[in-house]
């Protein structure tokens, strides 16, 4: 059973900058090869997933260039392109990979120019909704944080970006970066069982900013896993008609009106079970059993 745009209104909507997008989307890193690295396990499969999650009323895709690399980005393009009017595609840069897979900076301000333009290149369009700044090593906010943000205001004064975000940052790397420009979304870990950006999705909902969960399952997978098979979770989903995976992204969205959902994933069963998850209405039993279940979470 496929997913619909009726159930992905159940979630509402929120903003991306200037852009209005349904709070349920998809992030496309995993059709990439394992580790995010080389070509898809099924090409076709992966194009058909990417025309599905829009079909289905998806209208905020988060990718990277540096997603296979060279990979994902190719995807979207040959299974979307010409682009919806209404479909946010929004990258990120920061990182590149090697010919061995290993994630490593890619963040002087001539190389983040550079990633933004080899993102506007390999998805064939002249402008992305918003451009994330990936922080590799969660260092303290200074001088070349400032250097890097100047770059991507630099690249949205150019009109090459419409919104500028940040990802895997710390508060004051928010609160800093709003000293100097407008941030229109945040992608940092937070899920069931990882809460430790709260007080980051605390100051984005104050602040009226997109807060977007990457990992919403759970990271590392052995984290995921554990979460996923919870016996509570069970329990609770034979109440609510629905799978643990759906009940850790509908308490995300139950989370904070501001949250944007990207869970990734390679096949279209996955991603309408996925999608789906947006119409699951928690109550404040399932809110206290969930919080009981995971409340060592950090």
């Amino acid at each position: 059973m496929s997913a619909s745009i009726e159930d992905l209104e159940q979630a509402g909507s929120f903003v991306i900058g200037h852009r209005r997008v349904r709070r349920a989307g998809y992030g496309a890193m995993q059709l990439a090869g394992d580790n995010v690295f080389g070509p898809p396990r099924d090409r076709d499969e992966a194009l058909r997933v990417l025309r599905a999650a829009v079909d289905s009323g998806v209208n905020h895709i988060d990718t990277a260039q540096y997603y296979g690399p060279d990979v994902v980005n190719d995807l979207i393009r040959e299974a979307l392109h010409p682009y919806p009017a209404d479909l946010a595609v929004v990258s990120k840069v920061g990182a590149r990979r090697d010919t061995d897979g290993a994630v490593l900076p890619y963040d002087e301000p001539g190389q983040l120019r550079q990633g933004i333009e080899d993102n506007l290149t390999s998805l064939g369009t002249s402008r992305l909704a918003a451009v994330n700044l990936r922080v590799l090593d969660r260092s303290a906010p200074g001088k070349r944080f400032d250097t890097q943000l100047a770059s991507l205001v630099r690249a949205r004064e150019e009109g090459l970006v419409d919104g500028i975000g940040l990802s895997n940052v710390s508060r004051e790397h928010l609160l800093r970066a709003l000293e100097q420009t407008e941030i229109v979304c945040v992608q940092n870990l937070f899920n069931l069982a990882d809460r430790s950006s709260a007080d980051v999705l605390a100051e984005c909902t104050r602040q009226g900013i997109a807060f977007v969960p990457f990992s919403p399952l759970g990271w590392p997978r052995g984290v995921r896993d554990k979460a996923l098979t919870n016996p509570g979770l069970a329990a609770l989903g034979t109440r609510l008609r629905a799978s643990p995976a759906q009940l850790a992204l509908a308490w995300l969205l139950d989370f904070a009106p501001n949250v944007l959902l990207i869970p990734g994933t390679r096949t279209r069963t996955h991603l309408a079970e996925n999608l789906r998850a947006a119409g699951v209405q928690l109550d404040d039993a399932a809110r206290t059993e969930l919080t009981r279940y995971f409340s060592n979470a950090g």
